[in-house]
């Protein structure tokens, strides 16, 4: 980001810390090193390592971590006890290889004192790497968890979360030399998936991509009153496939459609809400999704390509909900049109359509069944060769820097998935999941004993549990961790696994835009220059489908139809009724039907989308027919209003 400005608003508000910005000298050298790393996983990709995953990981780990050190902290140039830390980590975490790789997995469970040792640095080292680009929650939730693990013993029998507690050997051989630990799942994701759609975005940038796409977005809608919202909310969308940060999105969004918002007359909160609001929503969206979506894949063991069938209609009603939020926005405060300097749309798309290839690549060879690493690897070296056509004399420095971008921009994923690994391998041995699931079903029971009313509110306290532990996480922990204490409790009251996986993810994202801290949404505002609160609730307004869209998931079995799992009629007839409750929301919170609605056909419209998403026959009828009495009222009020003025 080439605005130093820009840059300070990602900084600040962005759940990732900045990284320090280094003297030319140190720069060079983390370039080599993350030059060096891309082509280690790259080499992964087709030639992978004979001794399987693991040895990997903790090469890739042993490699990347001490680069976090040198990149994340205060001054231009890295101390001399980062130097040490860096060395330290790249000791321990290359440790089990040192004496065999073999030899320690055999020593699994029966680990030597000085294998507790290095675990023991190694852990500490990890949340160190965690609170320097992440800050302090997640490593104090780590620490959290190893004390439970470890004084669990010591809690009243009659608890449901007590347990017999696990001595500190155990509990770091846990983490060190087991498959839940540090070289689980979720470092696994990182290494495998993460870091290579991190390399094929700076590629991509690198190629022009993300001129192209807003380019192409001013041109569609040209001079409209609601092309400046339209504009934004596409240049979003495109946009996000390439930065893969809500946040930043936002910000890189801001900087060229604000001027074009502010020109055509929306409040600065406005703007900024519609901003924030379209800056999450690549990271809700196909073909990328955010990481936590290659989570997902793994965790169920599916295939990417399901996960992003299962996104399709949940898209399509997000952005259905910011369609219709702005035009009526732009009708209800007089939006203008604004004369955009731009080619016309099929000029801008004949130059660069090439941009989109590589995006329909990965889609192509995931419906080929070729596994994602590789179908994104593909797309990447397309994306590379197309670089080519704006960037000849300079192509192999511009590919190579992102590829060194691409690598050091995944570091503080990598450092978050290390660190959730203490979160899995602690859940693991203790049973904390489980009987957290089983207490927060038990409190929904408390209040009834009907199963629906049961589900209904275990359901409203997971997303409300998501929702908070998104504002102090950041995604992919947040991810992690309430989908191994909050998805038993929806899975063991019979909601499907693949519902429930999206259902967190959708909140767990959510939470970016979400008061009272809502990252994207004062970024927006810092950009705009409005007030925070007030655009924090007009992001919320903005984004209102995607946070009552993901309870019609799992309150009913229909909700399986809009992750288009099923017949599809299903989809179909769920997907019509839920775009109904869509647009009985935007009524709600737009104050819009067919001109100004008014407080009784807004106050109609809140249970109509509330039966309307509630996918069964006799509550869609409910809801339709509050839609129809809504609409009516409306019709026969504006006709008195129309007369009497």
């Amino acid at each position: 980001m080439a605005n130093p400005d820009l840059a300070r608003i990602v900084a600040e508000h962005d759940e990732e810390m900045p990284s320090r910005p280094l003297s030319p000298r140190w720069e060079r050298a983390l370039w080599i090193a993350g030059l060096l790393i891309a082509l280690l996983v790259l080499k992964q990709v087709f030639f992978p390592f004979a001794k399987g995953s693991q040895y990997y990981l903790i090469i890739f780990l042993a490699v990347t971590l001490p680069l976090v050190f040198l990149s994340y902290g205060r001054g231009h140039t890295p101390p001399w006890w980062d130097w040490v830390l860096a060395l330290l980590t790249f000791v321990v975490g290359a440790y089990p290889l040192f004496g065999g790789f073999d030899e320690f997995l055999n020593r699994q469970g029966q680990l030597t004192t000085l294998d507790v040792i290095a675990g023991a640095v190694l852990l500490v080292l990890i949340l160190e790497a965690c609170r320097r680009t992440t800050g302090w929650v997640l490593p104090v939730v780590c620490l959290a968890f190893i004390a439970y693990a470890y004084y669990g013993g010591f809690l009243p029998p009659s608890w449901s979360i007590s347990h017999s507690g696990v001595d500190f050997s155990q509990i770091i051989n846990g983490f060190f030399n087991d498959a839940s630990g540090f070289y689980g799942t979720p470092l696994d994701v990182a290494a495998t998936y993460i870091v290579l759609f991190t390399i094929y975005g700076a590629v991509l940038n690198a190629s022009g991509a993300g001129k192209f796409f807003v380019d192409v977005s001013f041109a569609a809608f040209r001079k409209s009153r609601t092309a400046p919202g339209r504009t934004a909310a596409t240049a979003g969308f495109l946009l996000g496939t390439v930065s893969g940060s809500g946040t930043a999105t936002t910000v890189s969004l801001g900087a060229v459609t604000w001027p074009m918002l502010q020109k055509a007359g929306y409040p600065k909160e406005n703007a900024g809400g519609l901003l924030a609001a379209s800056g999450i929503g690549a990271i809700l969206s196909p073909p990328t999704l955010g990481a936590a979506a290659f989570i997902i894949a793994e965790y169920l063991q599916v295939s990417y390509l399901s996960v992003l069938i299962w996104a399709i209609i949940p898209t399509l009603l997000y952005y259905l909900g910011i369609a219709l939020a702005v035009e009526a926005d732009a009708r209800r405060f007089g939006a203008q049109p604004v004369d955009v300097d731009a080619p016309r749309f099929w000029d801008v798309l004949k130059l660069g359509w090439y941009h989109f290839l590589s995006l329909g690549i990965i889609i192509v060879f995931l419906a080929l069944d070729i596994p994602v690493y590789r179908a994104v690897v593909y797309a990447t070296g397309v994306a590379a060769l197309f670089a080519l056509i704006n960037h000849r004399r300079d192509w192999f420095r511009l590919i190579a820097d992102a590829l060194s971008v691409g690598v050091r921009s995944a570091f503080p994923v990598i450092a978050v998935c290390a660190a959730a690994g203490v979160v899995t391998s602690t859940i693991t041995k203790t049973g904390l999941g489980q009987a957290l699931a089983g207490s927060l079903v038990d409190l929904a029971s408390a209040v009834s004993s009907e199963p629906v009313v049961v589900l209904m509110l275990t359901a409203v306290l997971a997303a409300i549990a998501v929702s908070v532990l998104g504002l102090a996480v950041p995604v992919t922990a947040s991810f992690i961790i309430s989908w191994v204490v909050i998805g038993p409790a929806l899975i063991t009251l019979g909601v499907e696994p693949a519902e429930t996986a999206m259902f967190i993810f959708y909140y767990a994202v959510l939470s970016e835009v979400t008061p009272p801290t809502a990252l994207a949404a004062v970024a927006a505002a810092a950009l705009t220059g409005g007030d925070v609160m007030k655009t924090m609730w007009q992001t919320w307004k903005y984004t209102l489908p995607a946070f009552l869209v993901p309870l019609a998931f799992v309150l009913t079995d229909n909700g399986a139809g809009l992750l288009l799992r099923g017949p599809l009629l299903d989809s179909v007839w769920t997907f019509g009724a839920s775009a109904l409750g869509v647009a009985a929301l935007a009524v709600l919170t737009g104050g819009w039907l067919f001109g100004p609605a008014r407080w009784p056909e807004r106050v109609l419209c809140a249970p109509a989308a509330l039966f309307l998403l509630y996918l069964q026959p006799l509550t869609i009828a409910i809801g339709a027919g509050f839609l129809v009495v809504a609409v009516a009222v409306h019709l026969v009020t504006r006709g008195r209003v129309r007369d009497a003025a």
